[in-house]
């Protein structure tokens, strides 16, 4: 069953809720979806980046693959109907409902080194993405060297004509949300970004809701 959203004429998940978790600020967040099956991703208080990877859950070697998903849509950006492709070229997920419209793919997660890097060498004992993607990657047998390029729901990184890339404030509100159709048994791993350096978090970090429901949306 589905409803839908006036804002973006895309059809919102409604379906059974097999389970509902709300992910704190700087926290993890990991789950297994199966083919069909929706997760709804809730930015509850607004401007808060989700950082996301996704595995098939039956060949953990098969996981997101940002240069596939780009290329063949032809943006650097994730909205309604953007298929989040393997490195395999096999279909993931796909966003089958947006309230926000734009969604980056290319800034990455946050780290350590990255925010020593930028923001100086005091930001170093700060906990970052990466950590949170290896803590929550480890209960599934992930490891660094299965970290990949990852999405980053809600934030905000337009590309200038030069290239460059920015960190601004985001697009989101509070209770928008998005929504991602499992085409194949999946495992997500979730980063409620904990970065209080640039605006992606409104230099505030706040909790997100996982849905997840029957049916495809």
């Amino acid at each position: 069953m589905t409803t839908t959203d006036v804002s973006t004429g895309s059809d919102v998940a409604t379906g059974p809720v097999v389970s509902s978790a709300t992910v704190p600020a700087r926290a993890a967040w990991s789950a297994v979806l199966r083919t069909g099956q929706s997760l709804t991703v809730t930015d509850l208080a607004g401007n808060q980046a989700v950082d996301f990877l996704v595995y098939d859950r039956h060949d953990l070697s098969v996981r997101y693959s940002a240069a596939d998903t780009l290329q063949a849509q032809g943006s650097v950006f994730l909205t309604t109907g953007s298929v989040l492709l393997s490195n395999e070229h096999t279909p993931l997920m796909t966003v089958s409902a947006d309230q926000v419209g734009r969604h980056d793919t290319i800034g990455g997660a946050c780290s350590r080194e990255s925010n020593t890097l930028r923001y100086g060498h005091h930001t170093w004992t700060q906990h970052a993405c990466v950590d949170n993607f290896l803590a929550e990657g480890s209960r599934w047998g992930l490891g660094k060297r299965d970290l990949v390029g990852n999405v980053n729901w809600y934030m905000n990184v337009p590309v200038e004509a030069d290239g460059t890339l920015g960190i601004v404030d985001g697009l989101s509100a509070p209770g928008l949300s998005l929504t991602l159709r499992a085409e194949t048994d999946v495992l997500v791993l979730v980063s409620n970004c904990p970065q209080v350096n640039n605006p992606c978090n409104g230099f505030d970090p706040t909790p997100v809701l996982m849905t997840i429901t029957d049916g495809a949306a």
